[in-house]
């Protein structure tokens, strides 16, 4: 029987996840984990083929990392369940900067060449329909708003995340708010 592995495929994502929090996933390389594991390369390239394998592998664990934050962020926050979303979307992008500019800049999937591209993504339907029922408007209309709100805590977010903005949760959560009641108030109106 092989002596078992003393490097793991998870102890190198968090290592990765570690790396990538302190100076950036540009600075993710089998020597700078191989270091921080106190190991030579060779445990990497058993556990993965490439670094392609290993950052494939690795976007989807800091996906995954995001989703637990937002998930935490719900369960110890006094937040608005509709503004649960946003509001953590932009303190993810103050608090873990670097993943963030990683997951929601420079390998983000969405590619919208039309502003319904937006619902091709898995789940941003299913995230719309939440959100529609949540403010009480028909489906078809907070699927607008719902990409609107994106749109929008995606500029406050990257704006935060490259240091150009530095709002409170006070000041974020007052400017959704604004936005939001712009564009319910309009619905109501037609």
């Amino acid at each position: 029987m092989p002596p078992k592995a003393k490097i793991t495929k998870n102890m190198i994502l968090n290592t990765v996840l570690e790396i990538t929090q302190e100076t950036g996933f540009e600075t993710v390389n089998a020597r700078s984990i191989a270091n921080k594991l106190q190991c030579s390369t060779r445990p990497i390239f058993t556990c993965y083929e490439n670094m392609e394998e290993l950052k494939k592998e690795f976007l989807d664990f800091a996906f995954k990392y995001y989703t637990q934050y937002v998930s935490n962020y719900s369960n110890f926050s006094n937040i608005t369940s509709y503004l649960v979303l946003p509001l953590s979307y932009i303190a993810f992008a103050k608090e873990e900067t670097h993943l963030f500019k990683l997951l929601f800049i420079n390998d983000m999937d969405l590619d919208m060449k039309e502003a319904n591209d937006f619902y091709k993504e898995i789940g941003n339907k299913k995230k719309a329909k939440t959100f529609s029922d949540m403010i009480g408007v028909e489906l078809e209309h907070g699927k607008e708003i719902f990409l609107d709100l994106f749109l929008y805590a995606h500029g406050i977010a990257v704006l935060t995340a490259t240091g150009k903005l530095s709002l409170n949760i006070n000041d974020t959560k007052k400017r959704l708010l604004n936005f939001l009641s712009a564009f319910i108030q309009q619905d109501k109106m037609n």
